[in-house]
Parts: C-alpha cells; sequence; structure tokens
C-alpha cells in the first residue's frame, strides 16, 4: 500500500468564483503560484506537495481541490 501512495500523482485545481473556466497550478516555485487553464501544463505533484501548494492558494475566493492524474506519470 505504501508503495502505491508514493507513485500516485496529483494536480491542484483550482475554482475561483467569477471564472468559468477551470485553472491548474502550473508553478509554485514562484511568488504567486502560477496557474493556467491549460490542464496539460498543470504540474503533476505527489500528494504532500499538492496539498502544500493547495493550502498555500485557499482563499475565500479560490477553492483548490486535487485530482488524482491517470495513467503513468
Amino acid at each position: 500500500m505504501e508503495e502505491t501512495m508514493k507513485t500516485i500523482k496529483f494536480v491542484v485545481k483550482v475554482n475561483r468564483s467569477g471564472t468559468l473556466a477551470p485553472q491548474y497550478v502550473q508553478r509554485i516555485d514562484r511568488t504567486p503560484i502560477q496557474i493556467t487553464t491549460n490542464r496539460r501544463l498543470a504540474l503533476i505533484m505527489g500528494r504532500f506537495t499538492a496539498e502544500d501548494a493547495a493550502k498555500a492558494i485557499q482563499t475565500s475566493r479560490c477553492t483548490p481541490e486535487l485530482v488524482l492524474v491517470q495513467g503513468p506519470a
């Protein structure tokens, strides 16, 4: 089970009030965190990194969500 958790990858989907298209975290090495509407450009992360990114951008108008990446990453 632990080995499986190491290979599971996530993207962080960001829902902002007032925007129609979902956005995804693209880069986390800059402040503020960069986001994109293109899911292919989303940063694929491990669970703990994705949780940290989600916490960093969570506000009253911005709701981040972890999305499991299907297939090999």
